[in-house]
């Protein structure tokens, strides 16, 4: 048995800044159980060509600690890995962390008020506080074609890029057209002798402004960190107002320039499939300067006709027609609402994760659930949206408070009341309701099985904030050690 007064599992953002927080309040005794090689956590492994980040670097990156030199406003996936692992090592959490290590089980042991926790090389690790980082990009999201298995070339998920593998002169198949697709098919279509795109759902991708900083602008971010501090300031006040999709102006002006980045497809019929059916902000809004401009190669080719099954050389539509593909990619995301719960977690009374959230994740905040004591999520439910860095850094402000609360009060745990999370949440759910575009039909990651939206938050960053700090002590339970 291994023992440590906290225990945090994941070492993305969210448990990097719960290490640093935890440190910083003088609570040194924890460690960080990470299941790959390194920190990073979603920058770690979605390494695919193209990956970055759609928020503006000066704001996706933690208050505490400003990175002077972006090089660029939207910074590509190996410099925001570095940035995490620079942020590890500076603050002195590499000797806290246990890379290779998957967390299989989490029991809270009522009799000891303790959480016990289970890794796959099987060992048991006891802690009074147990901080949850794993997020929503953790469980990859597979399609359910027919034949799939039977693929004979080249498989993976873009999210488990195969970097030894070459498309230099492939015939290359990629299913989906999101996020991920979005980034890397401009990259890959320079490489492959035939790149066929398979979309289901055209999306709104607007144009980004990402000119690279000059080196005087980088000289000025290094040389006075005060234009650091205004530059996150400016992209914060330019996020804020867009983050409730309300107004009107503002979603006119994202539709006029999401139609305007499709005028530099030159094939009218092409363009016209590239035309999303759905309001701008109903699915995840993307960003491109060169996802359009793609579609103009003679070697790439949109499908939108429906797929019927994969055979072994390739993929076939509705219309029986077989493209033959030496490498398929599935660009098909996460499965995004499993939350904690894609760990088997059982709390008080016996109580499964996975059955408390049988119509979809739900908790005070994001961060608490009832029936499982001194337990605290950094991106769970309801939580996603503008930078979750800075999201974050108010969810691990909020657990840092209820552990200083449990330490002065000498409590053997804490958890949030059952009527006070239903209350909260019904609340939220009227909110998400009041954001007039996420009720559009159209296919996306925010709604689990139930049809319930589990992963935005309807209101700004602010907000958030607020509300992460003035809380009422009384919605909590709580018994003396």
């Amino acid at each position: 048995m291994i023992r440590h007064e906290y225990l945090v599992i994941g070492a993305g953002p969210g448990g990097l800044c719960s290490g640093v927080k935890l440190k910083e309040s003088g609570r040194s005794d924890f460690v960080i159980l990470e299941k790959s090689s390194g920190v990073g956590g979603t920058w770690n492994h979605n390494r695919y060509p193209g990956a970055a980040c759609d928020v503006p670097s000066h704001l996706y990156s933690f208050s505490f600690d400003c990175r002077a030199d972006w090089p660029r406003p939207f910074s590509p996936q190996p410099e925001i890995l570095t940035y995490l692992e620079e942020c590890a090592e500076k603050h002195g959490l590499l000797p806290h962390i246990r890379f290779d290590t998957t967390v299989e089980r989490a029991e809270w042991i009522d009799a000891e008020s303790v959480w016990r926790v289970t890794t796959d090389g099987g060992d048991v690790y006891e802690s009074r506080i147990l901080l949850s980082a794993i997020g929503m990009f953790n469980e990859l999201n597979y399609p359910d074609i027919p034949g799939l298995d039977s693929f004979a070339g080249t498989l993976f998920h873009s999210a488990r890029w195969r970097q030894d593998h070459d498309l230099v002169s492939e015939r290359v198949a990629v299913i989906g057209s999101a996020a991920s697709a979005v980034q890397f098919v401009p990259e890959i279509a320079k490489e492959a002798s035939q790149l066929d795109l398979y979309q289901r759902t055209a999306n709104w991708v607007l144009p980004k402004e990402d000119t690279p900083f000059s080196q005087e602008q980088l000289d000025g971010f290094r040389n006075q960190p005060d234009l650091v501090r205004e530059m996150r300031e400016e992209v914060f006040k330019g996020i804020e107002p867009v983050l409730t999709f309300d107004n009107e102006k503002l979603l006119a002006a994202a539709d006029k320039a999401g139609r305007g980045a499709l005028l530099e497809v030159e094939d009218a019929e092409v363009r016209s499939k590239l035309v999303p059916q759905h309001p701008y902000g109903c699915k995840r809004p993307l960003l491109s300067n060169n996802y359009y401009s793609t579609f103009n190669r003679q070697n790439v080719e949109l499908v939108t006709d429906a797929i019927e099954r994969v055979d072994p050389k390739g993929v076939v539509t509705v219309d029986g027609k077989l493209r033959e593909s030496d490498t398929l990619i599935l660009a098909t995301g996460f499965d995004t609402t499993r939350y904690l719960s894609a760990i088997d977690v059982t709390g008080r009374e016996g109580a499964r994760l996975e059955d408390v959230w049988s119509d979809g994740a739900y908790a005070f905040l994001g961060t608490m659930i009832p029936l499982f004591p001194n337990l605290f999520m950094m991106y769970g439910p309801n939580t996603n949206n503008g930078s979750i860095l800075e999201m974050i850094e108010h969810q691990v402000a909020f657990a840092i408070r209820q552990i200083q609360r449990i330490d002065a009060e000498d409590l053997a745990w804490l958890a949030v009341r059952q009527d006070a999370t239903e209350a909260y949440n019904v609340a939220i759910q009227k909110d998400i309701d009041g954001v007039d575009v996420w009720q559009a039909n159209c296919l996306g990651y925010y709604r689990s099985p139930s049809g319930r939206i589990v992963t935005q938050w309807p209101h700004n960053m602010t907000e958030y904030g607020r509300r992460t700090t003035d809380v009422d002590p009384r919605i909590f339970d709580s018994a003396p050690r």
